[in-house]
C-alpha cells in the first residue's frame, strides 16, 4: 500500500508502531489544544462515541490531519492510517492475494511404497480497512477523495450496515466479515477544485457528517507558531498578522497558510533575529516564502503581490515600531 512515512504525517503528533500494522498517536510537545481545536475535537467526538464517521473538511493548512489524529487519540484505540491514491483500487483497502505456499507430504511408511501428497494454497493479506474492521481500530482515512469513487465502494457497507464484504479468496466459508462494535471512522478532504481531487459519490458522502474548517482563529495560530519554531509571543505575532493580513488578497482568501507562519518561524529562529522591519533577513524570508500566488494576480501584465506583501510587511511592522 502506498502511503507515506508516519515521520511527516504531523510534527504535532507522535506516532507510536504497534502491532498489526497499526499505529497508537500521543500529542507531541509542539501540540497546541486551544479552545478552537477543543470545540472541533468535542463535536466530532459527539458523533464518533455514537458511532458515526466524521469527515473534516477543508483548504489546505487548515489542520485537518492533525485534529484528526488528535481526535483518534481521544477514543484510546489503535489507529489504522490511510492516505488516498489515484491508483487505488478495492484491493488496496481490503487485501489481495499475495502469492502461494506449496506443501509436499512424503510418505514412505510401506517399505516398497511412496506416496506423495501435494497441496497448493492462496495466502491473503489482510489490508488497513480490513484490520481496522475486524480489530476495532479507529480508521484515519486521510484526504480520501484522491482516490477514485469506486475504490471507496466497500465503504459504504462498513458504515451502514456495518459489515464487510470480502473476496471469496480470503474465506472459503464467508463472503463478509462483521465489523468490531469499536471500529470508527474518521475522513479528511480538500476541497474538490484542488487538483488531484476526485469527485466522491453522494452515497458515501450521505454517510458522514462533514465538520467544515477554515483557518485557525489568530490565538491559535500564535500559539502554534511559537510552539513550531520557539519564538518570542511578540514576533510570532508580526508574523502571524503577516500572514493573515496576506491571506485576506490572495486569488481563494485561503493562501498562505499556517505552514508559511510557521516556515518563518523556524527560519527566523535559526538564524537568531526578529520579526522587526529593520532586520533586512526577516524581511527577505517573508518575501521568498510568501511569493506563493506571485504569479497569480497582476496589475497591467506586472505581478500585483510582491507590491501587497510589502504594503502589509509596512503596515504590520509598523504598527509595532
Amino acid at each position: 500500500m502506498k502511503n507515506k512515512p508516519l515521520s511527516v504525517i504531523s510534527e504535532a503528533v507522535q506516532i507510536i508502531p504497534m502491532p498489526n500494522d497499526s499505529v497508537l498517536p500521543e500529542p507531541s510537545t509542539e501540540f497546541v489544544n486551544s479552545p478552537y481545536i477543543q470545540d472541533v475535537t468535542e463535536r466530532a467526538l459527539a458523533y464518533l462515541n455514537v458511532g458515526y464517521p466524521v469527515h473534516f473538511s477543508g483548504p489546505a493548512g487548515t489542520g485537518k490531519t492533525t485534529l484528526a489524529f488528535h481526535t483518534a487519540a481521544q477514543l484510546g484505540r489503535p489507529i489504522s492510517l490511510i492516505h488516498g491514491d489515484d491508483e487505488f483500487g478495492s484491493s488496496d483497502l481490503i487485501g489481495r492475494d499475495s502469492g502461494y505456499r506449496k506443501y509436499k507430504l512424503y510418505d514412505n511408511y510401506i517399505h516398497s511404497v511412496m506416496k506423495t501428497e501435494e497441496y497448493l494454497n492462496t495466502q491473503w493479506e489482510d489490508n488497513r480497512l480490513t484490520t481496522a474492521c475486524k480489530n476495532g481500530n479507529t480508521l484515519i482515512y486521510d484526504e480520501f477523495t484522491r482516490s477514485r469513487a469506486e475504490a471507496n465502494n466497500a465503504l459504504l457497507s462498513v458504515l451502514e450496515e456495518k459489515f464487510l464484504n470480502l473476496p471469496r479468496l480470503r474465506r472459503a466459508d464467508k463472503g463478509y466479515m462483521d465489523v468490531h462494535p469499536d471500529f470508527r471512522a474518521i475522513f479528511t478532504s480538500n476541497p474538490e477544485e484542488y487538483a488531484g481531487v476526485h469527485k466522491t459519490q453522494d452515497a458515501l458522502m450521505d454517510r458522514l457528517i462533514t465538520i467544515h474548517l477554515g483557518h485557525f482563529d489568530r490565538e491559535t495560530e500564535v500559539r502554534v507558531a511559537m510552539a513550531r519554531s520557539g519564538l518570542e509571543p511578540v514576533d510570532a505575532e508580526t508574523i502571524v498578522d503577516i500572514v493573515r493580513g496576506l491571506r485576506s488578497t490572495g486569488v481563494n482568501n485561503n493562501r498562505p497558510t499556517i505552514r508559511a507562519s510557521i516556515a518563518i518561524g523556524r527560519v527566523l529562529a535559526n538564524l537568531g533575529g526578529h520579526a522587526r522591519m529593520d532586520n533586512p533577513i526577516f524581511m527577505r524570508i517573508c518575501r521568498d516564502v510568501l511569493s506563493t500566488n506571485t504569479a497569480k494576480v497582476t496589475r497591467g501584465g506586472q505581478p500585483l503581490m510582491p507590491e501587497v506583501l510589502e504594503e502589509v510587511m509596512q503596515k504590520v511592522c509598523g504598527s509595532r515600531t
